[in-house]
């Protein structure tokens, strides 16, 4: 049942990609936005998101709710569309403009200094466009990436990240983890999302409510005296983004793994804050 469900899948979005590389941009982007809008919560439930957005904002009013609720469908919309414009995103000068850099001397000094870091960040608007812009900025870079369910789309998907996002790609797991250090003491720098659930992590602190977190940041500080970079994007208007990059953190020796993996769910907490609507909120965070 399960290969008959991903392969009707498989066909509907390499159709709609057609669909969308022929549209353009602007117009696939409309027409995305409407059919997740409508089709969205037969994927991920609309109660997810609730019972999210009332873990990180109790007092929050059904209003509200219902407007982060449709600006997140929107938004899925809208990078869905996207993802058949990311080799224009990497290579075409006239997407590049819709891509701002802020705080570039973060990435010069990272360069400068020749000595890896850890990039965090989370499931924010066009998350893809954090890893591709960090690599084309001169860094060499390897990002953690969940394959796909669906094994048909997977391969595909693999490819374009490959290609465009970033060429060194580790799948998430315990052979993952191996195949990172190895990339880290080449000199290479790492990406990883913080914000999704993972069974190999640590109960930890997010909006006063305990979620299973990834260490991985954590230990490559107390293993190498790494720095680890956040980074933010927001999308500004429909088709242009700020990609922010803080200053790296520093560490105390005295310092521990959950010490250190608080601090950074209390960073992405504030990243959240900056624009929920701009947030996945389907993942089963709280779980």
């Amino acid at each position: 049942m399960h290969k008959l469900k991903y392969f009707v899948q498989f066909i509907i979005i390499s159709f709609l990609f057609l669909i969308f590389r022929i549209l353009g941009l602007k117009l696939s982007k409309i027409f995305s936005v409407h059919i997740m809008k409508i089709f969205g919560p037969f994927f991920r439930s609309n109660k997810i998101l609730r019972n999210n957005l009332l873990k990180a904002f109790p007092s929050l009013k059904d209003k509200e709710i219902k407007k982060i609720i449709k600006s997140t469908w929107e938004n899925y919309g809208k990078i869905f569309s996207e993802y058949v414009f990311l080799k224009e995103f990497r290579n075409n000068s006239k997407f590049n403009k819709k891509v701002k850099i802020i705080n570039k001397e973060v990435l010069d000094h990272i360069k400068l200094k020749n000595k890896p870091v850890i990039f965090i960040s989370g499931h924010f608007n066009n998350f893809e466009l954090m890893a591709m812009n960090i690599e084309k900025s001169g860094i060499d870079l390897a990002a953690i990436y969940r394959p796909l369910n669906n094994f048909y789309l997977n391969p595909i998907m693999e490819n374009i990240r490959k290609k465009y996002i970033c060429r060194n790609q580790i799948k998430k797991g315990q052979s993952g983890t191996r195949q990172l250090l190895k990339y880290f003491k080449k000199n290479i720098s790492v990406a990883l999302m913080i914000d999704q659930r993972v069974s190999e992590g640590i109960k930890c602190e997010l909006f006063n409510s305990q979620a299973l977190t990834t260490t991985l940041p954590a230990q490559f500080v107390k293993k190498f005296n790494s720095e680890i970079v956040p980074v933010y994007i927001e999308r500004t208007t429909n088709e242009n983004f700020n990609i922010i990059f803080y200053q790296p953190l520093k560490f105390q020796d005295t310092d521990n793994v959950y010490s250190i993996t608080k601090k950074l769910n209390y960073i992405l907490e504030k990243m959240i804050l900056r624009n929920p609507s701009q947030w996945i909120w389907t993942h089963n965070r709280w779980k």
